[in-house]
């Protein structure tokens, strides 16, 4: 499941893009418009700044922009960045899972095929495409 953390994320790099500008723009500003919290957003945008899809400075010009073209950033990448990585079911998150089941669970692969159809989708899924 995706949460507040993610879909803010999302809004925030849509936000950002939409402003179509080299500048930075202040956090304050895109708090304001998205209609969340300037400190919330503050956790949110850290993570996508050591992400590296976002690059932040501060002092009286400073803020946020996007670090490289809008059309180069996936929707997985970012919700990615936010939550973690994204999986339908702990056992799918690693080939090493702990789950004793896993070689013999019938129901394994729909997961493991659910969970594919979901991060392929997300990562074909681009940010210019919702702007």
């Amino acid at each position: 499941m995706i949460s507040t953390k993610g879909r803010n994320a999302l809004k925030t790099m849509i936000d950002l893009a939409e402003q179509n500008s080299n500048d930075y723009i202040p956090l304050k500003d895109i708090a304001k418009r998205q209609g969340i919290s300037k400190k919330y957003l503050e956790s949110i945008v850290k993570k996508l700044v050591d992400n590296k899809l976002l690059v932040g400075t501060s002092g009286k010009n400073g803020g946020y922009k996007l670090s490289k073209a809008v059309s180069k950033y996936s929707i997985g990448e970012i919700l990615d960045a936010a939550e973690g990585p994204l999986f339908t079911l702990t056992c799918i998150s690693d080939e090493k899972s702990s789950c004793i089941k896993k070689n013999t669970c019938k129901t394994y692969p729909v997961w493991k095929g659910l969970n594919e159809v979901i991060h392929n989708y997300l990562y074909k899924k681009k940010l210019s495409e919702l702007i």
